[in-house]
């Protein structure tokens, strides 16, 4: 199973009606080495470019794996290590989803995951392997230095939730997550 994030691109058939994927299957997944049920799937609208959700996570017992995917629009989508130990332990990797790629990211568990949008009137979908606990609830704020994302936003900066405007630093996390020997590197792709 998978211990880092990767980057998947479902194929589409096109013909002149449009195209057609199949944007999961388990039996795929399963060949590719991931082993992962998924159990609640979500959805975001995001009207203004700009909009950064994240960084969040969820904590063991209810620890989540996402399989995340931009359904219009365009995001860079961000994953940062912090499972304890970790040789890699506030890194981050990114990709750029779009919904005309269709391109995809799997993160495990261990990871806060964020993203910002490209364009207005953005939509993501993203399957989890846990269903929403909020005592479990975690983040981090979007712009810690310590971590040092890039986020391209716009001049009139970022839309925030009040809620992800308000999370602790890195620096404050005591983490949950152990890490497993596998350190974070640049997104493979399947």
């Amino acid at each position: 199973m998978t211990t880092t994030p990767i980057l998947l691109r479902p194929r589409r058939f096109q013909d002149t009606r449009g195209w057609f994927s199949e944007t999961y299957s388990k039996a795929t997944a399963a060949a590719a080495g991931i082993g992962l049920t998924f159990v609640q799937d979500n959805q975001s609208f995001s009207a203004a470019t700009g909009t950064v959700r994240g960084l969040h996570f969820q904590r063991p017992p209810h620890a989540q794996a996402k399989l995340v995917r931009c359904t219009r629009g365009s995001i860079i989508d961000y994953a940062v290590d912090i499972r304890r130990g970790s040789p890699t332990y506030g890194r981050f990797v990114s990709a750029r989803l779009t919904a005309e790629g269709g391109e995809q990211i799997l993160l495990p568990v261990g990871f806060a995951h964020g993203f910002v949008t490209l364009e207005p009137d953005v939509e993501v979908a993203y399957k989890v392997t846990d269903f929403y606990a909020p005592e479990c609830d975690g983040g981090l704020i979007w712009n810690d230095p310590d971590i040092g994302i890039y986020w391209p936003l716009p001049a009139s900066g970022a839309s925030l939730s009040e809620k992800d405007a308000a999370l602790p630093r890195l620096a404050e996390l005591d983490s949950p997550f152990e890490y497993d020997g596998a350190p974070l590197e640049p997104i493979p792709e399947l």
